[in-house]
């Protein structure tokens, strides 16, 4: 059955440090004085509410030395600007790097808060000019921001989707530029990737405004490409095994389970294993 712990903070994640960087990880903290696998995500990677991400998993399947860089609402800012990721993953033979969303960047429109991306800090004078109707001091978060800009003008919020979208694929080359070893690029989500239509409500699914044909612009610049949705009856487990206080619940249930996590890391780790 689900464990749902009473106290605060039902899950120790041994948060850590590496080098120079600012960033709290997964831990337990490992060591980089032999070869290892490097991951690189958000939520996902780091396996909030998983007792074992699929990071940890794949470590057991390979005998490899697995060293997660996951970060809590990470996007891609947060490691490209970090002042010692890159390094680390430089001394990675492999790199595994999660898709995520194109919401979570600083871009022409706003920027983000550079170690928490998912929050907003303010919007550009290019913004505040197309959305003169908006009072941009009641956003906190980049998604509710989004959302109301949407509601507001589908048609205005059509470029910015497209900024976006352009924005993702260049920081995403940059990212992954800076990586020296093979790089695997992980899309994990609870559906395949989309063909980049927006849907007439809301602002679709995670990872937000990343589409087929953007992975496909990525592709030449990694080494392979693993797509990752949970089968049916991974779904079917809801959060079984997932470690959570009560007032957790809603969010564990918008997160891979544990056997999501099981199924992303065998499927990594038979990547790693055709890469010889």
């Amino acid at each position: 059955m689900t464990y749902i712990a009473m106290g605060p903070g039902a899950l120790d994640y041994l948060p850590c440090r590496y080098g120079t960087s600012k960033l709290l990880f997964r831990g337990p903290r490992r060591k980089l004085d032999r070869p290892y696998i490097a991951f690189v995500g958000g939520t996902e990677t780091y396996g909030r509410f998983i007792e074992k991400p699929f990071s940890k998993l794949v470590e057991d399947e390979t005998g490899q030395r697995c060293v997660n860089f996951g970060c809590m609402n990470a996007g891609i800012d947060v490691f490209s600007r970090d002042p010692y990721i890159p390094m680390a993953t430089v001394g990675a033979m492999i790199t595994v790097v999660q898709v995520m969303g194109a919401q979570n960047m600083t871009n022409r429109f706003y920027s983000v808060h550079p170690r928490r991306n998912d929050r907003f800090v303010a919007p550009s004078d290019l913004l505040k000019t197309i959305y003169r109707e908006i009072d941009f001091s009641e956003f906190h978060f980049n998604k509710h921001m989004l959302t109301t800009l949407k509601k507001v003008s589908p048609d205005r919020f059509e470029t910015i989707h497209k900024e976006l979208q352009s924005a993702w694929v260049a920081r995403m080359r940059l990212l992954v530029g800076q990586m020296r070893g093979k790089v695997i690029l992980l899309w994990f989500a609870d559906h395949p990737p989309s063909e980049g239509v927006l849907p007439c409500d809301g602002l679709g699914e995670d990872p937000l405004f990343v589409t087929r044909a953007m992975i496909d612009e990525i592709s030449p610049y990694v080494t392979s490409v693993v797509v990752v949705v949970p089968s049916k009856a991974a779904r079917e487990e809801g959060t079984e095994g997932m470690v959570f206080t009560p007032l957790e619940a809603h969010i564990a249930q918008g997160l891979p389970n544990v056997c999501a996590h099981e199924e992303a890391a065998a499927a990594v780790a038979q990547a790693i294993a055709a890469l010889g």
